[in-house]
């Protein structure tokens, strides 16, 4: 399942995107104060959050920006590293395509683990992709 943490200091906002998620049923949803860049998948954050991440970010890709559309912010996402923003006031369903986007943009073995701090073999990625275990590691 893949995480992603919702950042968002709009609380309904932050719960209606949340609901949409979890309905989804491939998301891990975390609604946090402060986003953990250390855990792997989609960081979802607004404004006021992404001020709380080092710039320039270590893994922009993985960053969905919900901003109101102010020059200045923009700037200052664009120097960040941001790829992906979605303006506040665009449909929640823009928001999800977005999370979906970014999660695409994750390294293989983070999209399959839900977190970007365990390596897998390329065996091992084929094992949890098609449930077969490779030769010599009979299932029990």
């Amino acid at each position: 399942m893949e995480t992603v943490q919702l950042a968002i200091t709009d609380v309904p906002y932050a719960n209606a995107l949340r609901e949409i998620l979890v309905r989804n049923g491939a998301f891990e949803v975390l609604c946090v104060d402060r986003p953990d860049s250390v855990l792997g998948g989609v960081l979802v954050l607004d404004a006021d959050h992404l001020d709380l991440l080092p710039a320039p970010l270590a893994n922009p890709e993985r960053v969905v920006l919900i901003a109101r559309n102010d020059p200045t912010l923009l700037t200052r996402a664009w120097e960040a590293g941001v790829n992906s923003v979605v303006f506040e006031k665009d449909p929640l369903n823009t928001v999800v395509l977005a999370i979906m986007s970014a999660r695409l943009r994750l390294p293989r073995s983070e999209r399959l683990t839900g977190g970007g701090l365990e390596m897998l073999k390329d065996s091992e990625i084929e094992e949890k992709q098609t449930g077969d275990s490779p030769p010599g590691k009979g299932n029990l």
